[in-house]
């Protein structure tokens, strides 16, 4: 929601009448205590539009100044302002934020809702994500499923494993979302490139992303929400050196990596209590979501998960339909050109199971003895691999020494010489600087009286 100020009047830039509506009706919005809240600063003066609706499902108005506040924890005047017109997604006559705001480098991806870029925010310097939509939203399924990823995003907060969210805001009845910018693209593009390249993501790198997506997935289902959409295009990746990875050590059931994977994309979220669900890709969605049995969401989530790993081990891409499709649902993994373990091959069996109740949960998959062994595996590999570079800086550190000390052994020698070289010269001056009668007999004068 956006507000300006103008001769000390508050002129509301509206939005269309759905979004009071969807947003008063939205499941999200009945999860948390917390007020959500979208900011758009626009001047010295910036109104914040905050959400309580656990409390009086309406809207309250507070004021502050500065940049973006936190989504998840606004601070909400006492006074209550039931509202009392209609938001429009439009904003016109004014500067556009996204043009003063930021600077764009480059378009890095597109797909059904619209086109991302990598920009630079001019304030501080920093690569975000921008996601704006490619057309219209007011009153289509298009503008439901984005306030449905901002609702999500407020409700989450922050995570390691899910993309984090930092504003949202509308113009030109456009959408624009900014986001945790991931320097590693998407595990779609790592699929397409190995598939190129015919190599395929090892065991022990399937099994990482396996249990890092579970946390991430673990995450979202503690709030009750479900993401119904896991596929690779959602997975973003984060390429980080080990150095600063270190933030990930206090997680109490990870290992530290230098590739970091998180869910994005939240535009089918949707709750667990009261499901509003809007179908996702049909070659991850789960047979049950299709017969409209939503009394096990989050199992649709463990397999889209499981199908997500499969295809990035090399398996074709699973199909939309046909008798492929169906077998899938009966519990039969497609063909993966690789030789896996039967242990990690019968959890990949599991999360696709028939059966919802059968399939693991995300805390059974992180507490999972396939998973765990390959958790202390990479860990135990990456302090190899520091205790290798650690060795290796301490050799260098020594030549360097080395180096040093012969450069400082070297200069002093030569000082040495020169101290010498110096000295003989000023003796040698002395000795020649009788300068009359040098090598010459001397007269001597003898008066005898």
């Amino acid at each position: 929601l956006h507000f300006s100020s103008s001769d000390d009047d508050l002129n509301v830039h509206k939005w269309d009448l759905q979004f009071y509506e969807s947003l008063r009706t939205s499941p999200l919005c009945s999860l948390t205590p917390r007020a959500m809240c979208l900011v758009r600063p626009l001047c010295p003066l910036v109104f914040d539009v905050c959400i309580d609706i656990l409390s009086n499902n309406i809207f309250s108005f507070c004021s502050s100044c500065g940049e973006d506040m936190d989504a998840s924890d606004p601070e909400i005047e006492d006074e209550l302002i039931p509202p009392s017109k209609r938001i429009t997604m439009m904003e016109n006559n004014m500067m556009s934020r996204y043009a003063s705001e930021f600077h764009e480098l480059e378009k890095i991806g597109s797909g059904e809702f619209g086109s991302v870029f990598k920009c630079v925010k001019r304030l501080d310097g920093c690569i975000y994500a921008i996601k704006r939509s490619k057309k219209p939203l007011a009153g289509s399924v298009d503008e439901q499923n984005a306030l449905r990823e901002v609702y999500a995003h407020a409700v989450l907060g922050q995570h390691p494993h899910v993309v984090r969210y930092y504003s949202a805001w509308a113009e030109d009845d456009h959408m624009l979302i900014q986001n945790e910018y991931c320097n590693g693209g998407t595990l779609f593009d790592v699929i397409a490139e190995n598939n190129r390249l015919l190599h395929f993501l090892s065991e022990m790198e399937l099994k990482d992303l396996l249990l890092q997506v579970s946390r991430g997935l673990k995450y979202i289902h503690s709030t009750a929400l479900v993401h119904m959409d896991i596929k690779p295009s959602n997975i973003f990746i984060s390429r980080k050196p080990a150095a600063t990875v270190e933030e990930f050590e206090d997680e109490e059931d990870g290992p530290i990596t230098r590739v970091v994977y998180k869910i994005g994309d939240l535009g089918h979220v949707t709750t667990v209590t009261n499901p509003q669900v809007e179908e996702g890709d049909s070659r991850y969605l789960a047979n049950e979501v299709l017969q409209e049995d939503y009394s096990n969401l989050k199992k649709a989530d463990i397999f889209a998960l499981a199908l997500t790993v499969v295809s990035a081990s090399g398996a074709e891409p699973p199909p939309t339909n046909g008798e492929k499709w169906h077998k899938i649902r009966q519990g039969i993994l497609p063909h993966i050109p690789q030789v896996l373990s039967q242990e990690f091959l019968s959890l990949l069996k599991l999360m696709i199971h028939p059966d919802p109740t059968r399939r693991p949960s995300t805390s059974d998959l992180i507490r999972h003895p396939v998973l765990l062994t390959a958790s202390r595996m990479s860990a135990d590999q990456l302090r190899v691999e520091l205790n290798a570079e650690r060795f290796k800086n301490a050799l260098l550190q020594k030549e360097l020494k080395k180096a040093q000390m012969a450069k400082a052994a070297a200069e002093e020698r030569v000082l040495s010489t020169d101290r010498v070289l110096t000295r003989a010269t000023v003796q040698s001056s002395s000795r020649t600087s009788r300068l009359i009668g040098k090598k010459m007999n001397r007269s001597v004068s003898l008066t005898i009286y």
